[in-house]
């Protein structure tokens, strides 16, 4: 007798978690190194653009407002680029045509604020007054365009950098640890531009009537630095194919209104991305007064000057420059070594909680350097009587190599949180670009709050600019305890099919 056999049907196995195939490294590289001609603008602003102000005759008060610029664009800018390049369907990609929108405002920004003498004279200003009104209106514009325009580059470039490292974690750390050596290229770039005061001979035509050398100087870097961004932008976004981004039903997700979507993003995000926004916030408000006031420290504090009065302060300042060129140095070997560093101390979130103790120190040795240099001054004055001298040798190589082994763990702030945020909205389905902007919130609103209220702290206990140190270093220790407690651990670097459905459920 046949005995009917009943095959009951086989249970569908559990799909697979999409990986997204990554790019490889050189290609990743040539997109890190567009941070090079987005930074050798901003080391231009850092040392030239001040002197620049006072050569056009802002007043203090519309010079406050101008370096306001930085935090406001980054607060608005890079969310809203992010928000709208995680939804471009262009068909030349979604990041690229932001980018390269980015570094054509560059370029516009530039020739605004290198001409705004020029512009100035041409509309009427007079070349014996001390105030040029028309000169400065000029190059309020071009700043602020070219501030909005750093931003707009930046939050695409490290959204494209997640996207083409894929589902690969460890080729994510490595991309923004390229960026991060990028951004120390071109800090060395800019410093060095413009500290050599022959290099408008290059370029004749930017000395005219309304320009003198220093400004014919400024005009030559900062069109030195454009060729150079343009020229990298073109290679990386010619040579580099954008993956191709799943397609989205408008039927199905209606487009949502930015401001609403900006809310949205934070009442669904994740606990690893708001401890992430905590440590990063503290850690910023620990690098904002040494990044505003680095150079007027070594000025000040260090070589006993005041501004205006004699030479001591402008050495003071010139050392401070030097210190920013070890820096660099030092920012940019770290870089490419982060992942082995990570290695030998056991992740990447040890390594960020370990140099946050190391920023505390370094602050607080800023204390430390003071005192003997003041000290130092004293012995000086009460011996010869005479004028205080530059501080001893010894303190100024003290003081150089803390601007050097700040170096250490600046290289980890300029990549590891944003590695981190970019693994993060993966393992949680968010796009990169918002993620990436929110991220960036928790760097400019410390910079807003240092900004306004480090001069007045610094007032409440007699001026200088060791109080604000002080306060940074327990930034700095609070975030490196959050960082090593709090913070989870990224996924696995491989993430087999196992790993990733672990790393998933984790993360909600």
């Amino acid at each position: 007798m046949e005995v009917e056999t009943i095959h009951k049907p086989k249970p569908e196995p559990e799909p697979e978690p999409q990986t997204i195939p990554s790019t490889p490294l050189r290609k990743i590289i040539l997109v890190a190194s567009i941070a090079a001609g987005i930074q050798f603008g901003w080391a231009l602003q850092l040392s030239l653009l001040t002197p620049y102000v006072q050569l056009l005759g802002i007043p203090h008060t519309w010079a406050a407002f101008i370096w306001l610029c930085g935090p406001v664009s980054g607060m608005l800018v890079q969310p809203i680029v992010g928000y709208h390049s995680d939804r471009c369907a262009s068909r030349f990609g979604r990041r690229r045509p932001f980018i390269v929108a980015g570094s054509s405002l560059v370029a516009i920004a530039v020739f605004l604020i290198g001409y705004a003498a020029d512009l100035g004279h041409l509309f009427g200003d007079s070349l014996d007054k001390p105030t040029k009104p028309r000169a400065i209106a000029v190059f309020v514009v071009g700043f602020w365009i070219l501030d909005v325009a750093n931003n707009m580059l930046q939050g695409p470039c490290r959204a494209l950098l997640a996207d083409i490292s894929g589902s690969d974690t460890r080729k994510m750390r490595t991309a923004n640890g390229f960026y991060s050596f990028f951004m120390a290229v071109g800090n060395v770039l800019g410093f060095s531009a413009g500290s050599y005061t022959h290099l408008h001979k290059m370029l004749p035509f930017t000395m005219t009537k309304a320009c003198d050398v220093y400004c014919a100087n400024l005009k030559t870097c900062f069109f030195l630095s454009i060729a150079l961004l343009i020229a990298l932008t073109i290679l990386a976004l010619t040579s580099v194919p954008e993956p191709t981004p799943e397609v989205v039903d408008e039927e199905i997700a209606p487009a949502v209104p930015f401001f609403t979507e900006i809310v949205a993003a934070f009442k669904e995000l994740q606990r690893p991305m708001w401890i992430l926004l905590v440590v990063t916030c503290l850690n910023w408000i620990a690098w904002f007064p040494f990044l505003l006031f680095d150079t007027d420290w070594m000025g000040r504090e260090v070589y006993g000057g005041e501004v205006g009065n004699g030479r001591l302060y402008d050495l003071g300042v010139r050392a401070g420059a030097l210190g920013l060129m070890l820096n660099s140095v030092v920012l940019g070997c770290v870089s490419l070594g982060i992942e082995i560093l990570a290695r030998a101390l056991g992740g990447v979130k040890r390594l960020w909680g370990l140099v946050n103790f190391l920023l505390a120190i370094c602050l607080a040795m800023t204390v430390l350097i003071t005192k003997l240099a003041q000290s130092a001054r004293h012995g000086a004055v009460s011996v010869s009587g005479a004028q205080p001298p530059p501080p001893p040798a010894g303190i100024k190589a003290g003081a150089l190599a803390l601007f050097a082994l700040l170096g250490i763990p600046q290289a980890i702030t300029y990549s590891v949180p944003f590695a981190l945020a970019s693994i993060f909205c993966s393992n949680s389905g968010a796009g990169q670009g918002l993620s990436l902007g929110v991220l960036n919130l928790a760097i400019v609103v410390p910079q807003m709050v240092v900004s306004v209220a480090s001069g007045p702290w610094d007032a409440l206990f007699g001026g200088g600019n060791l109080p604000a140190f002080v306060v940074g270093a327990i930034a700095a220790v609070l975030s490196g305890i959050l960082a090593l407690t709090m913070l989870p651990s990224p996924p696995p670097d491989l993430p087999t099919a196992k790993n990733a459905r672990a790393a998933a459920a984790a993360f909600h």
